[in-house]
């Protein structure tokens, strides 16, 4: 067991944050080409949107059921299996994609693709987490989340410059499958090739509900992330919407989107550091949920023009730097025999929420019959119930991974 080798960039740490570069890519790629391909195809403007929804949740349907049966197949097979069958998976999908002559093609493909695209995050987290010495734990996983970050931004541009839909897919395939040749000598967890000596239940999905402990550690898991895709799915996506009620005129979302990723990398790696200084990742959760909250009163309440609305959008986009101590939080909460079940549902759960999101924010502004009063509201309810679940959360920067859930 060489543990010198074993730097904040190393090989598996290498390979996840490429690993989820791609990932990230062809999630942002679909919602960046799903008009294009589906036009493509030759659908009119009405079915476009209401097919491009239907895929995007079928795509999601894929996510959510991917995130618990490669959890399972982590810590029963091991954390590498994970690693190279979502990638191959995902990036084989996406290869069809470039293919595809009709929806019904198109849907089973997105489908598969978000069963790939489950698994790579969680499984690259919980391999380094266990690999690497404990104060270098958070770093690794802020490498794997800001390379990640890079990855929407590539999509949106590489989208600019070739503007072919099925060149896109090609492109993203290619750095896919580009990482599975990088495979060579890259090795599994010790802990985990120690827990296979023991005869302790691995990945059974159930003991995440058969203990009231474990359940409201798995749940406090999912919520303390969900302000992030507030921000992300609620303020920015529907930031053209916002602008209009906030009287600023027109704004893109597709750059809102971009200036806030770029914000969220910084956010990201920021939170990864910090919590390296403070040696806390609860206390550096709470810093930035303030951040989160004085940001989101300044979306709300300061808009003179479009162009200080982008960098809100930015600004808003770094207090959601969270990310990464959620996925690590997420890894450091469980022992060996759960660690891949419950670090590679949690992302995926935590993304699966946006639609719960979405729809409390649809009530909302109905309730009120205020779009604006709607958006806010959501913010407090969302903030609210991650805080409380943030500060029931155990600290666990520097906590001994090597323990079984039994």
């Amino acid at each position: 067991m060489h543990k010198h080798h074993h730097g904040i960039f190393s090989l598996p740490v290498i390979v996840g944050a490429l690993g989820f570069f791609v990932d990230v890519y062809d999630l942002l790629l679909f919602n960046v080409i799903r008009k294009p391909s589906l036009q493509a195809l030759g659908l009119n403007a009405d079915s476009v949107l209401t097919t491009g929804e239907y895929i995007l949740s079928i795509q999601m349907i894929g996510i959510l059921i991917g995130g618990v049966i490669w959890g399972i197949i982590g810590d029963k097979k091991g954390r590498k299996s994970v690693l190279f069958g979502s990638i191959l998976l995902y990036s084989v999908a996406s290869i069809f994609s470039g293919m595809i002559t009709n929806v019904t093609q198109y849907t089973i493909l997105r489908f598969v693709a978000g069963l790939g695209l489950a698994g790579e995050l969680g499984a690259s987290v919980t391999l380094t987490s266990e690999i690497l010495p404990k104060e270098k734990r958070g770093l690794a996983a802020t490498v794997i989340a800001v390379t990640g970050i890079l990855g929407t931004i590539t999509a949106y541009f590489v989208n600019q410059w070739f503007h072919d839909w099925r060149l896109c897919y090609y492109i993203g395939d290619a750095l896919g499958l580009m990482l599975l040749v990088m495979r060579v000598r890259f090795m599994e967890s010790s802990m985990f090739d120690e827990l296979k000596k023991t005869t302790a239940a691995r990945g059974n999905f159930l003991m995440l509900f058969n203990s009231s402990d474990r359940f409201l550690r798995y749940l406090r898991s999912i919520l303390i992330g969900l302000p992030v895709w507030y921000t992300i799915g609620i303020l920015v996506t529907f930031s053209d919407k916002f602008a209009n009620e906030f009287g600023i005129g027109q704004i893109d979302p597709g750059r809102a989107v971009m200036y806030q990723y770029a914000g969220l990398a910084l956010g990201d790696l920021s939170a990864g550091i910090i919590s390296n200084i403070l040696k806390s990742r609860k206390k550096t959760l709470f810093l930035f949920y303030g951040l989160m909250i004085a940001f989101i009163a300044l979306y709300f309440l300061y808009h003179p023009d479009v162009s200080t609305f982008y960098l809100t959008c930015a600004i808003l986009g770094f207090g959601s730097g969270i990310s990464v101590l959620y996925f690590t939080m997420a890894a450091e909460q469980f022992g060996t025999n759960l660690r891949a079940t419950a670090a590679i549902s949690i992302p995926n759960f935590v993304r699966g929420f946006l639609p719960l999101i979405i729809l409390l924010f649809k009530g909302l502004r109905t309730v009120t019959g205020d779009f604006v009063t709607g958006g806010w509201m959501t913010g407090a309810i969302i903030m609210s119930v991650a805080t409380v679940a943030a500060s029931y959360t155990k600290e666990s920067f520097s906590k001994d991974l090597n323990f079984l859930e039994v």
